[in-house]
């Protein structure tokens, strides 16, 4: 990285679970977390959009702490740096804000410090951080990403050829996931468990062969955190009843809410937009489609984005 070199680090935003998929399935969105990072003596973060002017502007700042974290496990120092900030995600809305800033924390660390990571040593550190792979991996590879993590491994498949209108449907209210968490059962009869993992199995086996119809079946038949958080998402019920009149095959709270996010098939946004907000005025209402790309990190020298820049060109 010259002198005068500007580095981009572009994360997608995501949500998680689609119902029963809870905690393993993640899905990644075009809203993006934006790193602008030049060389300085030391670190200061500058924020570009307005939701992020109360956060730390130095070292303390969670994307530079989880960089600074992530050159240390390699027994790294994080070189000083400048770094500008913006961010259209939500945040406390469940539409991974804090699983964008892991990612982004991760690709600062290995750029800056030529670590030279795969996407799997990248997903494996984002994982223990964030607790689960769902978020972190969609963000890390974009488009469908189904993963499973152990005490001792994390392991992620991706699907890059799902093509749906997302309309995500915002509440003004914040709802912080360690709330939300609160609300779940700590235990499931085994006959539960078992109706409830092959509910997010055939939530799956659906989306790839694009049998919407069923996959929103099982999106509204989940167990496993729906019926839960409900009682703080009121909202929730009020969209599942009305959605599929205005276009959507489906409809699920995203990640830990309260933001509500509701699948369509290709050009049904604009009309099931307009049908909400006939029912539901007071929410903001976001036009979304799926990230296929992932994380990006490229130079400012470079003529066009590309995600699969290798480091050593930097």
């Amino acid at each position: 990285m010259s002198e005068n070199e500007v580095l981009i680090i572009k994360v997608p935003g995501s949500t998680a679970n689609l119902g029963p998929g809870f905690d393993s399935v993640g899905l990644a969105l075009n809203v993006y977390l934006t790193l602008e990072v030049e060389r300085a003596e030391g670190y200061e973060i500058i924020p570009l959009s307005e939701q992020l002017v109360s956060f730390p502007k130095d070292e303390s700042n969670f994307i530079l702490q989880t960089a600074i974290e992530t050159a240390r496990k390699y027994q790294r120092e994080l070189p000083g740096c400048k770094i500008k900030v913006k961010s259209d995600i939500p945040l406390a809305r469940g539409l991974g804000s804090s699983a964008a800033a892991i990612v982004a924390g991760i690709e600062l660390a290995d750029v800056l410090c030529k670590l030279f990571l795969s996407k799997q040593e990248k997903l494996e550190i984002a994982s223990r951080i964030e607790g689960h792979p769902d978020n972190v991996g969609a963000s890390l590879f974009g488009g469908l990403v189904i993963g499973c993590q152990t005490d001792n491994a994390v392991w992620v498949e991706s699907f890059n050829e799902l093509d749906l209108d997302v309309v995500a449907v915002v509440p003004k209210e914040e709802l912080l996931t360690k709330e939300s968490r609160g609300l779940l059962p700590k235990s499931f009869l085994y006959k539960e468990a078992v109706q409830a993992g092959a509910l997010g199995n055939v939530l799956i086996a659906a989306l790839m062969n694009k049998n919407f119809t069923l996959a929103g079946k099982m999106m509204e038949a989940d167990l496993f955190h729906h019926p839960y958080r409900k009682k703080v998402v009121p909202h929730l019920s009020v969209i599942e009843k009305a959605a599929l009149d205005f276009g959507a095959f489906g409809v699920a709270l995203s990640g830990a809410g309260p933001t509500v996010l509701c699948l369509a098939e290709v050009g049904k946004s604009e009309a099931l937009i307009e049908g909400l907000k006939g029912i539901l005025p007071e929410m903001e209402y976001l036009r979304l489609t799926i990230d296929q790309t992932g994380s990006s990190v490229y130079s400012s020298l470079s003529n066009e984005l590309n995600p699969s820049l290798n480091v050593k060109e930097l």
